[in-house]
C-alpha cells in the first residue's frame, strides 16, 4: 500500500496545526493528525479557515491521511457538509477500523465521500470530480 505519491506535487503551503500537519495544493489538501489526537469543531474551524484562505472562490477536494489512530467529533461533518466549494472527500488508510469509521462519517457527511487504499487512486478521485464541476459550470 503506498500512503503517499511518487508524482511530482508542489506544496503550496504547510500548516503544522496542534493536531497535525495541513498540507494545500494547487486544488486540494491533505491532512495528517497525530497519534492520539482529537479533531473537534474547533480544529475543525482551523482546516476551514485554511480552506477559506486558499479556496476561497474556487472548488477543492480534501484527502485525509489516516497514518495515525485518532478521534474524530462526526459533528464535525455537519460543518464540513456546509462549504459548498468542497467537491470531493476522501480517506486513504489500509487499516480495517478506518474503513468501519468511514461508514460512520459518511452518513454524519452525505456528501461525496470515498475510501481508498492507496493515495494516488485518492488523488485521482478528486480530480475527477473537480474537473466534472469545472465543466458543469463551463456548460
Amino acid at each position: 500500500m503506498k500512503i503517499t505519491s511518487k508524482k511530482k506535487t508542489v506544496v503550496v503551503r504547510e500548516y503544522q496545526l496542534e493536531v497535525g500537519t495541513v498540507q494545500v495544493y494547487q486544488n486540494y489538501m491533505v491532512a495528517s493528525f497525530n497519534e492520539g489526537a482529537t479533531i473537534t469543531l474547533e480544529r475543525t474551524y482551523q482546516i476551514i479557515g485554511i480552506s477559506e484562505i486558499h479556496f476561497r472562490d474556487r472548488d477543492f477536494g480534501y484527502i485525509s491521511l489516516r497514518k495515525n489512530s485518532y478521534a474524530i467529533d462526526p459533528t464535525v461533518y455537519n460543518y464540513l457538509r456546509g462549504l459548498d466549494n468542497l467537491k470531493a472527500f476522501a480517506i486513504v488508510s489500509k487499516k480495517e477500523i478506518d474503513m468501519h469509521n468511514f461508514n460512520i462519517e459518511k452518513m454524519f457527511y452525505k456528501k461525496p465521500m470515498e475510501f481508498f487504499i492507496e493515495f494516488d487512486n485518492a488523488l485521482a478521485w478528486i480530480q475527477k470530480r473537480l474537473k466534472t464541476f469545472t465543466g458543469e459550470k463551463k456548460s
